[in-house]
């Protein structure tokens, strides 16, 4: 197996994300590396509602690459707490805060404490495309079929 040397990512800490640790990955194997609640106090979010959860941090990505900003699934499953634009992308280019959009689609209020563990975020590489424009596109099985018409059953 070929491993390749981890990317340097630029980060700069705000005043309110001093104290706590920068995002890392829990294993070896992880995907992605957790982000962080830089919240100066408790924020409760009720069933059905959504907040913006600073992380305190500032990123200069790799040129090419993109951080997709993930749920955390133990989140989803025991509290129903999802990430409603997921994947959320941070471009190479922005350098402002990075922000949680956090949902609560569960059915109690949920706590959001200072260094909770609250997303993951995914490093990935960017293609980039170019629209082609065709007056007819080559014909598939599938054809135009969406939304479930190739059914449930395996």
């Amino acid at each position: 197996m070929t491993t390749t040397a981890p990317l340097s990512i630029q980060v700069r800490r705000l005043p309110h994300a001093h104290g706590l640790p920068l995002p890392s990955y829990a294993t070896d194997g992880a995907a992605g590396m957790d982000l962080l609640a830089a919240v100066s106090e408790p924020v409760t979010i009720q069933p059905g509602g959504r907040a913006l959860v600073p992380t305190g941090l500032c990123v200069a990505l790799p040129r090419g690459f993109e951080l997709q900003v993930r749920p955390r699934s133990g989140l989803a499953l025991k509290h129903g707490i999802t990430l409603p634009n997921s994947p959320g992308t941070i471009d190479e280019d922005y350098r402002g805060e990075i922000g949680i959009i956090i949902l609560n689609a569960g059915s109690a209020p949920f706590v959001i404490e200072r260094g909770m563990r609250i997303a993951q975020g995914v490093l990935a590489p960017i293609v980039r495309g170019t629209w082609v424009e065709y007056a007819e596109l080559e014909e598939t099985a599938r054809g135009a079929g969406g939304f479930g018409s190739t059914g449930t059953a395996g």
